[in-house]
């Protein structure tokens, strides 16, 4: 089966000064793919989208309301597969400014939460755990942030970007 190219925004805030941070979104429960699970704003291409560039602001601006122009892309990281739905994640790392001097507003539709942590916080919450998904057991990066879990390919792609960042 070929990969379904899909695209998602890293929204890094305050980076390097103050406490920097991401913006992540927490899933709605009901909804068919991914369901209830933490990850960044992204989705598949739009006909209409020039590059997988376009589509991860798009979506960015879709489900958590972040105006385009108020990131600065900076860089594009390797491409992610899952394991059970098929996707080749292609991850952009966006300059954002701090989420309060934003006017962030989740897509009530697809977004259950918008969550901020700080890249301090999630480095404190790395551990490789062992989950059971689908009643298949698997040893995977996790973050565990107040209360939070991040997994999947989400995990592996944070675990590259901090692995990147000082």
């Amino acid at each position: 089966m070929k990969p379904i190219d899909a695209a998602v925004l890293l929204p890094l805030y305050d980076w390097p000064d103050d406490e920097p941070g991401l913006v992540f979104t927490e899933r709605r429960a009901d909804m068919r793919r991914h369901a209830g699970e933490i990850s960044f704003p992204g989705g598949r291409p739009d006909p209409a989208d020039a590059d997988l560039r376009a589509t991860a602001l798009r979506e960015a601006e879709e489900e958590i309301g972040l105006d385009p122009a108020a990131v600065e892309l900076a860089e594009k990281l390797p491409p992610t597969n899952t394991f059970v739905t098929g996707y080749r994640i292609h991850p952009f790392v966006g300059r954002v400014p701090h989420p309060r001097e934003l006017d962030l507003r989740p897509n009530p539709e697809e977004v259950e939460t918008l969550l901020t942590f700080s890249l301090e916080a999630l480095r404190d919450g790395y551990a490789m755990r062992r989950l059971v998904r689908r009643g298949v057991p698997i040893h995977t990066p996790t973050y565990e942030v107040e209360g939070h879990l991040i997994w999947g390919a989400t995990a592996r792609i944070l675990g590259d970007l901090l692995e990147r960042l000082p």
